[in-house]
């Protein structure tokens, strides 16, 4: 066990993170990160509202004074996928994922140094998949099987877990910029994925058999970094970027016979930029566009058509493309205790038609989101804040994967879909 595994496991609050795996709205990114971002669609770059500038914008957290923010959310997807029309009947049917409901903790603390200066820390679940699905009735010719023609339950589990220590410092009274360093870890397990194993009657997918179902969580570790910038250019415009490279994991190894690059999964670029509006002071307007660039990592961006085997140099992925995501928040201070809040968040779909079959496991398929929330200060001091989430189903579907495996319309056509909701409280203290 590496040393930062050891780091991590030994962390409560990265335990609770490690438990929390299905945060797939935005791709597989959430839609914003704090209470306070989520119940605004996620808008935030130019928004100085608590201590998550590590995941939004570090050059935020000098604005926001000596602080600590602690919260949860009580995250609820729900995800199905059929298949119909097959020349196969007995490859028929419909299947729901049995893990439903997922508890997702967030972390960030703040302390001046100066007027000047912050130092401070956010911790993080940047994003995840999770699928359970159980056998059903499915039959691919050699008795019951799951949905993808392999043996008990079908699924896989992915979190990705970012501890970002962040420096944000004032230029001036109207500018700062910030840096975090991203500490990142990765977990992941899949199974009941025997048929791409080289499974006797199917053709040799892999070419790392042993190393692409079954073998329990691997761990993978990396470090990157988030540049941030944040003008208050009026008193009732302020403008925000941030910008993360892609960030170098260490490979699965235990499952380098699925992923391309021999089980490599990094975590893909991505960069914000957006603006804050307050015509009075009592409501702020914020507005995001995000942009989260899949295609550059090979084992989610790939198209699961390539003439490759599993987990080779260039290998099949799961076919996302990059994405665009726009954010609008409003936010209204209501009484001096009191502070509501509204967004809606619209992103593009990663998941195209001809890569449905593998996105049975990873049916990132969301685009829509309204949200809504609060903040009650119950002293100068001590505040609550909560948000609520609701995604309308969306679905995709396409021509089945079986159909180049087994024969022109053996495997007929796959949907899958998924709705979500989410509720989260905060608390939050000033020093």
């Amino acid at each position: 066990m590496t040393r930062w595994n050891r780091t991590f496991k030994l962390t409560p609050l990265a335990a609770l993170l490690l438990a929390s795996s299905a945060f797939a709205t935005n791709g597989y990114f959430p839609h914003g990160y704090g209470i306070r971002a989520k119940g605004m669609g996620g808008a935030s770059v130019a928004m100085t509202e608590d201590s998550m500038g590590g995941a939004n914008n570090p050059a935020g957290m000098v604005w926001v004074g000596s602080r600590l923010d602690v919260g949860m959310d009580l995250f609820s997807p729900r995800r199905d996928a059929t298949r119909s029309d097959a020349g196969f009947p007995t490859l028929n049917g419909s299947v729901d994922s049995q893990s439903k409901t997922f508890l997702v903790p967030e972390f960030g603390y703040n302390r001046m140094l100066g007027s000047d200066m912050s130092l401070g820390v956010t911790v993080y679940g940047n994003g995840g998949m999770n699928t359970n699905y159980p056998q059903g009735d499915f039959n691919c010719g050699g008795g019951p099987a799951n949905m993808l023609c392999g043996s008990g339950n079908l699924g896989v589990d992915l979190m990705q877990l970012i501890v970002a220590p962040t420096l944000s410092y004032k230029l001036n009274s109207q500018h700062s910029v910030g840096a975090s360093l991203l500490l990142g870890f990765q977990q992941f397990k899949a199974y009941g994925l025997q048929a791409f194993d080289n499974a006797p009657g199917f053709p040799a997918f892999t070419g790392a058999p042993g190393s692409v179902t079954n073998n329990g969580y691997a761990h993978s570790n990396g470090v990157g970094i988030r540049l941030g910038y944040l003008g208050r250019l009026s008193d009732s415009l302020t403008v925000g970027a941030a910008f993360a490279p892609k960030m170098n994991m260490s490979r699965f190894e235990e499952y380098k016979g699925l992923f391309a690059d021999n089980g490599d999964f990094d975590i893909p670029s991505h960069y914000t930029i957006g603006l804050a509006f307050t015509p009075t002071p009592a409501v702020t307007v914020a507005l995001d566009y995000q942009r989260i660039n899949y295609s550059g990592v090979g084992s989610v961006g790939n198209p699961s058509s390539v003439q490759a085997p599993l987990g080779a140099p260039g290998g099949p992925g799961f076919g996302w493309k990059d994405i665009n995501v726009v954010k609008l928040g409003v936010q209204w201070r209501a009484t001096s205790s009191w502070t509501l809040r509204a967004g809606y968040n619209r992103g593009d779909n990663p998941v195209h038609g001809e890569d449905v079959t593998f996105n049975i496991l990873a049916p990132g398929v969301m685009k829509q989101h309204y949200t809504g929330g609060f903040s009650w200060a119950m002293s100068a001091s001590d505040e609550i804040s909560g948000s609520l989430m609701l995604a309308p189903r969306q679905s995709v579907a396409g021509s089945s994967l079986f159909n180049a495996v087994l024969g022109p319309g053996a495997g007929g056509n796959e949907t899958v879909r998924m709705r979500q909701t989410a509720i989260g409280l905060a608390w939050s203290h000033k020093f």
